[in-house]
């Protein structure tokens, strides 16, 4: 597995534990730090919350994953008639998702590899250092090591090998296996690892992506930062269409997480403005529902764009996360579609192992075939809501805007179509 984001991880994790006969191979292009220092907020579906749980890196003390729970989501359009509201009451789960901030939840799946029963370490020299210490020693615990040969899974050690802070720098396949070559950033260890099948998880960010089959630049930026207000709603995030873009609140410790999209210039002119001028812009926008805005921090903007793949799987080789679909961020599905895609993965990996036919409880490309029938329909229409969304509701004609406000508000009209794009937003298609 390529990429040791939450995606690449959590994938790691589900595997281990169900398929502990397998050796699986995380590379990691980061050193530990790196992610814990990340300043992103992620908001996480109740779905992703109970793959997590199952991974074994959400744990029971909330202390060793802080996050704020989403139990109430309103959406509307500014200017315009229609909203709906969403509560996790009439959903019958305990939030409609949580607030957690990148770098807590890496320390958290962390923790949980460390804690795995057979986990190696592959570090160059330079970075063992920072390498993340492994869980108490145990007989079946093996201490950091450093990679010093090629080809280093073929030793039959099954477990976790986590290769910190090497980087992929070439992948062929042929009929029988795929070939990765790994490098450092200093380019003076390279490595070879054999594998039956890959998996990249290695996304990144929009702005810094190779054009794919299906791609669209929305024009626009994620404005993101910290601010807090004179009327909080404990529990309650906000999906407000203003006419520049989409405008999110979600709730955080003792404030809101924004993401307010507009285009690139308004972004620029945002990002320069003084803190009393930019949060008298947010009011304006968002409106008095929670009183006047009263400070902001952390300021800061991503390019925003649809960026798929057309199939998720080429050969012995499957793409996860957002490195098979980068999403906008309206109503949040990013993460939560890469990790539905980790959950589904690992269960088809899983049932092919078990299968009486496969070598050595090994499995095959078929695996990667049945994961990819069944991503098709959630992805699919994930992506196909994301991208009609913003584009909709960007549209200012009154026609429009009736149209979308009638459609906001048949949702609290027609409880099973609320209940069926909830469970859309949590859980995805599971068709």
């Amino acid at each position: 597995m390529v990429g040791a984001g939450p995606v690449g991880t959590t994938l790691a994790l589900l595997l281990t534990q169900r398929a502990p006969q397998l050796r699986i191979a995380l590379v990691d292009g980061r050193a530990p730090q790196a992610g814990y220092d990340d300043p992103r907020t992620l908001a996480l579906s109740h779905g992703s919350h109970e793959i997590l749980s199952r991974a074994g890196a959400w744990p029971h003390d909330r202390n060793a994953l802080p996050s704020t729970p989403i139990r109430h989501i309103h959406v509307s359009q500014a200017q315009r008639f229609g909203s709906t509201e969403i509560d996790y009451r009439e959903q019958q789960v305990p939030a409609l998702g949580y607030v957690v901030r990148y770098g807590a939840l890496m320390r958290a799946l962390d923790a949980a590899t460390a804690h795995l029963p057979v986990r190696f370490e592959h570090a160059p020299e330079a970075a063992r250092t920072t390498a993340v210490a492994p869980a108490a020693p145990t007989s079946r615990t093996a201490p950091p090591v450093p990679a010093t040969t090629s080809n280093m899974l073929d030793d039959g050690t099954p477990g976790l090998h986590h290769f910190r802070a090497y980087r992929a720098i070439a992948l062929r396949q042929d009929a029988q296996q795929v070939t990765i070559t790994l490098g450092t950033s200093g380019g003076d260890h390279a490595h070879t690892l054999h594998a039956t099948l890959a998996v990249n998880a290695e996304g990144g960010l929009f702005e810094g992506q190779t054009a794919r089959p299906r791609a669209r630049d929305y024009g626009q930026t994620a404005l993101v930062g910290f601010v807090t207000c004179e009327r909080p709603r404990i529990g309650w995030a906000w999906e407000r269409f203003t006419p520049d873009g989409p405008l999110a609140l979600l709730p955080q410790e003792n404030g809101y997480a924004l993401v307010w999209c507009c285009a690139h210039a308004e972004a620029r002119r945002r990002r320069e403005l003084d803190d009393a001028a930019f949060l008298a812009e947010l009011h304006t926008a968002f409106g008095d529902r929670m009183g006047r805005f009263t400070s902001i921090a952390g300021r800061a903007g991503f390019p925003l764009g649809l960026n798929a793949l057309g199939h998720v799987v080429d050969g012995r080789v499957a793409a996860i996360g957002n490195a098979a679909q980068t999403l906008h961020p309206v109503a949040g599905q990013g993460l939560n579609l890469g990790l539905r895609d980790a959950f589904d993965l690992a269960d088809s990996l899983v049932r092919d192992a078990r299968n009486a036919t496969t070598h050595r409880g090994v499995p095959g490309p078929a695996a990667l075939r049945t994961f990819a029938r069944r991503r098709r329909a959630d992805r699919g229409l994930t992506i196909r809501i994301t991208d009609l969304l913003p584009r909709v509701f960007g549209i200012d004609a009154s026609p429009v805007a009736l149209v979308r406000g009638l459609a906001l508000a048949g949702l609290d009209l027609v409880p099973p179509l609320k209940t069926a794009f909830a469970r859309q937003m949590m859980f995805g298609h599971r068709g």
